[in-house]
């Protein structure tokens, strides 16, 4: 991803806040409900993701096709919702942006569907290291015995987590 460069932002309405917020509910369900703030601003960016401010910090971000919580917003509001699960094994991996391989992976939560973005989270804790893009729903991710499993879409240290607002 290059380098992220924040051009403005400004206070979305009432109604794209409701959008907004009905859009994540799709991908995370009634977790959704702990995103919702009096205020939310779009930072307009050269990036093709666009980032959501909810109590000034980037917390969701919004790629045209899903609405999704950033990293720093998994981590701030942990949700139970599409969760990865992988080893200890692979969390350095993780952190330094590596795609999510099926021999790391110990658990899918059931709502994981192929083309829809997901939270990693390390098995011990249940901390997010990342959010990825599911290559193939719950039930195949299981079943696979290799291969990659999820693309990394947004880790610890990208442009979107240091962005500095």
């Amino acid at each position: 991803m290059k380098k992220i460069v924040a051009k403005k932002r400004h206070s979305i309405r009432k109604s794209q806040a409701q959008d907004l917020l009905t859009r994540l509910a799709e991908q995370i369900g009634p977790s959704a409900k702990l995103f919702h703030a009096d205020m939310i601003e779009v930072l307009e960016t050269n990036a093709d993701v666009s980032l959501f401010l909810v109590g000034k910090k980037p917390l969701l971000m919004d790629t045209g096709t899903w609405v999704f919580p950033t990293l720093r917003g998994a981590v701030q509001f942990p949700f139970p919702e599409r969760r990865v699960a992988v080893d200890a094994g692979a969390i350095p991996f993780v952190v330094n942006g590596a795609d999510i391989m099926r021999p790391g992976i110990v658990s899918v939560t059931d709502d994981v569907k192929a083309d829809a973005p997901v939270q990693i989270v390390d098995e011990r804790h249940g901390k997010p290291l990342a959010v990825g893009i599911a290559l193939f729903d719950a039930p195949a991710m299981r079943a696979a015995t290799g291969g990659k499993m999820v693309k990394k879409f947004h880790h610890v240290g990208d442009e979107i987590w240091i962005l500095e607002i």
